[in-house]
């Protein structure tokens, strides 16, 4: 029996199917991890920015809760509200880890909004590598 062709086109878009999938998978372990601990990684990376000195605050506790709250509905999320939020700042890193780039655009865009916030310093990339410092062990080893 003969073997069936396989053109070039065909074998691309099964690559392309398997690493869509790959990083699907990736992307939802992380979410649901991070909000099965929630309470650890919000006070982790309260912790981490402060110690940065990325923002200053007047209640560690205010943002430490804005951070569980948002750990905690990430995976029930819109994937349009998750590339809205990332869109200005995807470009900020090669490969990055959608969960850091989520909270980097959430402290950018709205944590500075709470009343708990007196500032914000650095530039996006400061704020990405503190918080993917926190969420890097939730990435698969490449």
């Amino acid at each position: 029996m003969a073997k069936a062709h396989i053109s070039a086109t065909n074998a691309t878009d099964k690559t392309i199917r398997a690493i869509d999938r790959k990083r699907e998978r990736e992307r939802r372990f992380i979410l649901n991890k991070a909000r099965d601990n929630a309470d650890e990684f919000a006070t982790r990376v309260t912790q981490r920015l402060i110690d940065r000195e990325v923002l200053e605050i007047n209640s560690v506790q205010a943002v430490r809760d804005a951070f569980v709250e948002q750990l905690k509905s990430l995976p029930t999320m819109e994937e349009f509200d998750i590339q809205m939020k990332v869109a200005p700042i995807r470009t900020l890193i090669q490969d990055p880890n959608i969960l850091s780039l989520y909270l980097t655009g959430y402290v950018i865009e709205d944590l500075i909004n709470n009343p708990a916030i007196e500032d914000i310093f650095g530039e996006d990339i400061d704020i990405y590598r503190a918080i993917d410092s926190i969420f890097k062990v939730l990435r698969p080893p490449q």
